[in-house]
This record gives structure tokens, sequence and C-alpha cells, in this order.
């Protein structure tokens, strides 16, 4: 499975037979290298309904006749834009073409600002994703805090790869994601939600190290750049 990180939370899974995208924010994200233009995707997973996060969803969608899996209030809403979709929520799953997908809690907040406009929509809870494919088993937190049921994710699940925001602020920072990292008990994993605006800027070489120094692989990935995970 190639990975690739495009900044911010946004990840892109490709197999041999399909490609899916999480939290594609890409126009208006300083960080990203890539277009939505040239995304070719069969499934788009939105994590929450923040604007740095549903990103091009709805164009990625459109060009590539991909379905959106979302938590049940976003996913209507990206359905009233004209999206195909696939609403999901907390603590279930279902099985699709390219693997299972579960929705985990995630301790943040879901809104969506459409442009220009002085309001949010509400897109309901936030949530993270366990993703059953290929053999492997991955866990995008979403944009989160450090919570306690973290430990029961590790328990019921041989997590090959976490994502884990780092960025402070709005979300865990370092210390608390070493934490989750050891709590989800993760083979590796992947900071992302950092250095994409001053707010939020840290070292994500030395959050690895501290991985390493607890047993965890750490895996740092500039925007664009890729990773392959065995099965």
């Amino acid at each position: 499975m190639k990975i690739t990180f495009h900044g911010q939370s946004c990840i892109q899974l490709e197999t041999a037979t399909h490609s899916l995208i999480i939290d594609p924010f890409l126009t208006g994200n300083p960080a990203a290298k890539q277009s939505p233009d040239n995304i070719k995707v069969d499934a788009i997973l939105l994590t929450h309904g923040h604007n740095d996060h549903v990103g091009d969803a709805e164009q990625i969608a459109k060009q590539n006749d991909a379905v959106i899996i979302a938590p049940n209030e976003l996913a209507v809403y990206m359905g009233w834009q004209g999206c195909r979709t696939h609403p999901m929520h907390i603590g279930g799953s279902f099985s699709f073409d390219f693997g299972r997908v579960k929705l985990t809690q995630a301790f943040h907040g879901s809104g969506y600002q459409p442009e220009g406009k002085q309001e949010f929509v509400y897109t309901g809870m936030p949530a993270g994703l366990l993703l059953y494919i290929d053999g492997v088993t991955l866990y995008h937190a979403g944009d989160t805090s450090l919570f306690g049921d973290m430990k029961i994710i590790g328990e019921l699940n041989q997590v090959d790869l976490a994502f884990l925001p780092i960025g402070d602020n709005f979300t865990m920072g370092p210390e608390d994601a070493l934490l989750a990292a050891q709590w989800i008990q993760a083979k590796r994993v992947i900071p992302i939600h950092y250095n994409t605006f001053p707010l939020i800027e840290q070292d994500g070489h030395q959050f690895a190290r501290e991985l390493g120094d607890r047993n965890i692989e750490g895996i740092v990935l500039e925007p664009g750049e890729s990773f392959v995970l065995e099965s």
C-alpha cells in the first residue's frame, strides 16, 4: 500500500486496485504540493466538517464519481451539494470494495463555514477512522484530544500504522500524541495536523525520535512524500 501525505491531515492510500483520500484539504493549504485537479480516487473519507478537512472533497468527488464516506450529518450535507455519499456514525462499520471502515470517537468540533458567510453549518460529531485494508489496520485519529478509550482501540485492534495529530492548540500536542501512540499500541506512527500554519508548528522529527525511544517507529513525511506499507 502506497501512503502519500498531502499536508495537514490529508492522506492518500493507494492499493493495487483502489485509491482513497482522507480529509482532502489542498486548495488553500500552503503546505500542499498537489492540485485537486490531479487527484484520482474511488472514495473520499472525511473525519469532520471543518473547512481544513472537507477541503476539496466536493470537486474531487464529482470529477471522479467517488463516494464520500463521512459521519451522517456531514454526509447528508455533501449529498445536498450533489455528491454521492455513504453516511456512517461513531461505532458503526461497513465493508466497501476496498476494505472495511469503522468510525471511532474523536473529541473536537465539527461545523462547516460556507465561503463568504459568517455562519457554520452543523455537521454532526467528529470521528476517527479505523481502516482494515489488504490485511493491515490503519487508524486515522482525525482532529482530537487524547482520550482514555484510545486504550480500548489498542486492545481491540492490532494497529499497523496510526496517523496522529501533533499540532497542539486545536488538537493533541506531541506529548499527548506520544501517550496516544502507546495506548493504541501502534507499530508505526505518522504525525499529521502540524506545520501547516504558524499556530501549529511542531518538530515532527523530534516526535519521531521520542516514539523510537518507546519502541514505536515514527515516520515523518513532508507534504508530497510517500511511504510503502507492506501487508
